[in-house]
């Protein structure tokens, strides 16, 4: 443990302060710097305080039951205020940390259900969905601390690209599980991609089943996510209805399994514009919009279309999704939020200039009011690369 304090102290020590000129400025050293005991003690300080914010989300990470005890103690949020470059250093910590020495105080270590940190984040780097922030958090806290919960919490997110389904899918898989997308306990099936073909659906649904039912018995708590669920085969959407039908009482086990299904899908996402264009219209507010406003549009869109099975599937028609969870079409603010984003990720400078032309680069609609981008914040990270030195 001490090892562990002195080479975190150590790693900090080579970090850059906040603020301070990096190379090749032309700034003029500070007047301390003539003195180089004074400002030793100064940069030692500073070093100090951020290694006991570190320490105290190290913590929260690997041993999150302690970080629990904190709060009802009356800690409050441990931090989670670090830039976001400081989250990617305390992340390579943690799995260096979490590579050689169990991460948890009993139970699977591979899952930290670090719901505080899930909180953080659907509030600070989702932007312009307050609808997904609440639901998804509400549902999957209440769902994971179930004793015993008598069937798979199904989730699905819809509206246009770009929008942040995958991100909050990711977010999810990020704090839930020690390694995230990469994590033994967590599948990712993509429609296009791993089930491309009709004609072998038998073979797909062989395939699906067996895939489920191998990370079910590798982990307590798995997470499976279906991308263009729109463009899944309907046989494909049967094959799931066992897997979140309610199981009987007795087959319920000392420790029950939890299943979490998200599906993703750009379904209604034109339904949930115009739902939003006409809202605003009149004169309210975005972070009014409430979900019994937007969903009866939701389910009638579904049911009418035509062009994919989804909305007339089994999962649908008998009730087994527990949450239709619309994601906004996002204004030029929120671009704006997602680029600076993007610069903060990478570590890179970033001009509130260099924000606005990246906004201006979108195409926004409708044609009349220009309100919404037309690819929410898709391609962000790719566009900063111009505005780099």
């Amino acid at each position: 443990m001490r090892r562990l304090r002195l080479l975190l102290l150590l790693l900090l020590l080579l970090l850059p302060r906040p603020g301070a000129p990096g190379p090749g400025d032309d700034a003029s050293p500070p007047d301390a710097a003539q003195e180089p005991l004074p400002g030793l003690r100064e940069r030692l300080r500073e070093a100090a305080a951020l290694s006991r914010r570190y320490w105290a989300l190290l913590r929260c990470r690997v041993w999150p039951k302690d970080c629990e005890r904190a709060e009802e103690a009356g800690a409050g949020l441990l931090g989670w205020s670090l830039p976001l470059l400081g989250q990617q250093y305390l992340d390579i910590l943690t799995s260096w940390y979490c590579s050689f020495q169990a991460c948890c105080d009993s139970g699977d270590c591979r899952i930290s259900n670090n719901f505080t940190g899930l909180e953080w984040d659907l509030s600070v780097r989702l932007h312009g969905q307050h609808l997904a922030r609440e639901l998804v958090l509400t549902t999957v806290r209440d769902y994971l601390e179930l004793p015993r919960p008598d069937k798979a919490l199904a989730l699905s997110f819809h509206g246009w690209s770009g929008t942040g389904k995958n991100f909050v899918a990711r977010l999810l898989a990020e704090n839930l599980y020690r390694d995230g997308l990469r994590s033994d306990c967590v599948e990712t099936f993509i429609a296009t991609l791993h089930f491309p073909h009709p004609k072998y659906v038998d073979l797909y649904k062989e395939k699906l089943a067996s895939q489920i039912k191998e990370t079910q018995e590798r982990c307590r708590q798995t997470l499976f996510i279906f991308d263009e669920a729109e463009k899944l085969h309907p046989g494909m959407l049967e094959a799931l209805r066992p897997h979140l039908e309610r199981q009987a009482p007795e087959n319920h086990r000392v420790e029950s399994q939890k299943t979490i299904f998200l599906f993703l899908s750009n379904i209604g996402g034109n339904t949930i514009n115009e739902a939003v264009l006409t809202l605003l219209q009149a004169g309210g507010a975005r972070e009014e919009i409430r979900l019994d406003q937007l969903a009866p549009q939701l389910q009638a869109e579904m049911a009418e279309s035509t062009d994919t099975g989804f909305g007339h599937s089994c999962l649908v028609k008998e009730n087994l999704i527990d949450f239709f969870i619309p994601f906004l079409p996002l204004e030029y603010h929120h671009v704006r939020l997602c680029a600076r984003d993007a610069f903060l990720s990478q570590g890179l400078p970033y001009t509130e200039e260099a924000l606005d032309q990246i906004a201006k680069m979108m195409v926004y609609i409708p044609k009349e009011e220009q309100l919404f981008s037309s690819q929410g914040c898709k391609s962000i990270s790719q566009r900063i690369s111009y505005f780099l030195p």
